[in-house]
């Protein structure tokens, strides 16, 4: 009976080194975590990489600026302006939550343009990215990555 819990027990002791090394081996990517789209997370800067399937013009820049607090935006781009000058546009934000769709943002510009011209799916949102769909458009897509500070602010 020795004899056999002893080779149980080295079983036993080669199965746990072997689990151990598959985990220390594993190279597989970590799980992205996805976020509620709430305002809270989606609170901060960010910065359009990607539009409808392609990336910005070199030299052409969007930043978002989304403030948790009050729902209030802006947005810094050169693609309608001079040079690197930003034209800067302010509003306020409004989320709504679609059962068949999920999350939808949509806008009002704090000037006369009124509102937004899309309302938006929001999608994949992580701590570091997101993506917009337009609800009435889904080939118009933007996607967003956060950036830590706005340099044209």
């Amino acid at each position: 009976m020795n004899t056999f819990k002893k080779i149980m027990t080295a079983a036993l002791v080669a199965l746990s080194f072997l689990a151990v090394s598959c985990d220390r081996n594993d190279t597989s990517e970590p799980q992205e975590i996805y976020l509620d789209v709430n305002a809270n997370n989606i609170s901060g800067k960010w910065e359009l990489v990607e539009w409808n399937g392609a990336a910005l013009t070199s030299g052409t820049y969007v930043f978002l600026d989304m403030v948790r607090n009050d729902r209030t935006f802006k947005i810094y781009q050169n693609l309608d302006s001079f040079g690197n000058v930003p034209h800067v546009v302010s509003g306020s934000y409004y989320l709504e939550t679609d059962p068949e769709l999920g999350a939808i943002i949509r806008g009002a510009y704090d000037h006369d343009s009124g509102d937004w011209a899309h309302r938006y799916i929001i999608k994949d949102l992580t701590a570091t990215k997101m993506t917009w769909v337009a609800k009435d458009d889904p080939d118009f897509v933007q996607k967003y990555v956060r950036v830590e500070s706005i340099p044209v602010e």
